[in-house]
């Protein structure tokens, strides 16, 4: 089983440590078996968190043998890193460990030394910040997080459920992470600046929005040349007002909603059938194969035949 270790600084924000320990903790995989044992490590037994202190079960010797380290964000990223934590870091680094931070938890990663020379991301209030200190980092504000391959950031507050989503589906492929999406009732496609370190398609339809009739008549209807026209129509209001109601509730529009919808059903057939390319393309409501493979790796990053030799 993959064994994730929190590492919870002095001044953690326990937003930030509670949100990897929810969404890996609920992971299921498809017979049922949980995905991941979760491990929250401290320097010394009692952290201090600003509302409270809290007591945690592992020392930094839980660190040496996980196959992930999350690092959440605390409120004095300017902090000194004790010399036994950045030791660790840089130890579990020189592994192949996989490393990740969450909001301001970016700063130890830079003070550790492991993102010389890469591009990161922060809270977007504490980028300029991390510019000044880390001139060898190249931060990046715009993005919700950034995957370098071992080593991963991500913004703030919520950009962390992006990042521990993207991870899971890294681990295990989209329909695992699409089902963690759920139970943590993450929102409608989150957008960014750069769409290759942005995980977009494993948030579901939140129950109770004004688009979740509409959202799901779509979803039904993939195969379908859906137009502007089409949705407007079945959600019964103007073309206009269905733009600015996607803008609002979603982030996103409708025609791109339509198109990751069916980059994530696309994803599902390549990992759990034999369907040829051509055939998924149709089923899913592309015009041409060709035009497909292009959306698809747009969108995920690889071609469809690389997503199915990973995840099949």
């Amino acid at each position: 089983m993959h064994t994730v270790a929190v590492l919870a600084l002095d001044h953690v924000i326990p937003f930030d440590l509670s949100t990897p320990i929810e969404v890996f903790t609920r992971t299921r995989l498809p017979d049922g078996r949980p995905g991941y044992r979760i491990r929250v490590c401290a320097e010394r037994q009692e952290i201090d968190t600003g509302a409270f202190v809290m007591r945690a079960p592992w020392g930094l010797d839980g660190l040496r043998d996980a196959d992930t380290i999350i690092v959440p964000g605390t409120a004095a990223p300017e902090a000194p890193l004790s010399t036994a934590v950045r030791g660790e870091l840089r130890a579990a680094a020189a592994d192949g460990t996989r490393i990740a931070s969450i909001c301001s938890g970016t700063f130890p990663l830079a003070a550790a030394g492991l993102l010389n020379g890469l591009r990161a991301t922060t809270h977007w209030a504490a980028a300029g910040l991390l510019a000044t200190t880390y001139p060898d980092v190249e931060v990046d504000p715009d993005v919700l997080y950034v995957d370098n391959g071992q080593i991963l950031t991500s913004a703030g507050a919520a950009a962390g459920l992006d990042l521990c989503l993207h991870m899971i589906r890294r681990d295990y492929g989209s329909a695992v992470a699409a089902d963690a999406a759920r139970l943590s009732v993450m929102p409608l496609e989150r957008e960014g600046g750069q769409a290759q370190f942005i995980v977009h398609g494993y948030a579901p339809t939140p129950q109770g929005s004004a688009l979740e009739p509409l959202l799901s008549w779509m979803q039904d209807n993939l195969a379908r040349p859906l137009t502007l026209a089409d949705m407007s129509a079945q959600a019964g209001v103007s073309i206009r007002t269905l733009i600015r109601r996607f803008s609002a509730q979603t982030g996103t529009t409708p025609l791109l909603w339509l198109h990751r919808a069916r980059i994530r059903q696309a994803q599902h057939l390549l990992e759990t059938t034999h369907h040829s390319i051509e055939r998924i393309a149709a089923q899913v409501g592309f015009g041409s194969p060709t035009a497909f493979r292009d959306r698809f790796k747009r969108t995920v990053g690889v071609s469809p035949h690389a997503y199915r030799r990973s995840f099949s």
